[in-house]
């Protein structure tokens, strides 16, 4: 997904064991619980890409207990911490998988899920890891499934300064990264059969979005 010299986060985690702990974790968990636990179905299982310290499975797991949640990381140390966390979620998070969407085929021999959720990674990697989050989609949600994504994007002259100023350190620190214009997304989820269907504002400028299979 990412140069693998490269740092596994924009910040500094702290950590005790295996368990990391994000401060941007802690800062929008609250309310990314709250819209997304919203929007999932009773009892939907939930795919994770790029799920980092697993601190956002286990909000979501402890709020909604219907729900059967799969964190994945590319990131070895990630994994490990989704999998401590996970200790705390009953049973309702499943072992950490190894994924990396910019990888060919890397939604073989996955099951079918109701939702797949991706937070703060397609600007944060080589564009390519956007293509092979919507392939992995098509080939992996339900027909009623939804894609949802969280993060900044650029709307044109309604971006937000601050996330025109991410955009311009994030490319600087790798060319491939940069905040994504949303209608770049938008037309990318449409050269895989979804539509986007809903935008929600978040707080600190970014943005929830909902996707579905050929909703017009």
């Amino acid at each position: 997904m990412t140069d693998k010299t490269a740092p596994i986060a924009l910040e500094d985690r702290g950590q005790v064991g295996a368990r990391l702990s994000s401060p941007s974790a802690a800062r929008n968990r609250g309310p990314i619980m709250t819209a997304l636990s919203a929007r999932l179905p009773q009892g939907a299982r939930v795919l994770e890409i790029a799920s980092g310290t697993g601190e956002h499975a286990l909000a979501l797991v402890t709020h909604r207990p219907d729900l059967s949640w799969t964190p994945s990381d590319p990131d070895p140390q990630s994994r490990a911490s989704a999998d401590a966390w996970a200790e705390d979620a009953d049973g309702r998070m499943q072992p950490a998988l190894d994924l990396d969407v910019c990888a060919t085929g890397w939604w073989d021999r996955l099951e079918t899920v109701d939702a797949i959720y991706c937070a703060n990674m397609i600007h944060i990697a080589p564009w390519d890891a956007a293509r092979g989050l919507f392939s992995g989609a098509a080939r992996l949600l339900s027909d009623a499934g939804a894609l949802y994504l969280y993060g900044p994007y650029q709307e044109g002259e309604a971006t937000a300064p601050s996330n025109l100023d991410f955009d311009a350190s994030l490319k600087q620190r790798d060319p491939r990264w940069g905040v994504r214009p949303l209608a770049d997304v938008d037309a990318l989820a449409g050269e895989h059969g979804y539509v986007r269907v809903e935008r929600v504002e978040m707080p600190s400028n970014n943005l929830l979005l909902t996707f579905r299979r050929g909703v017009a």
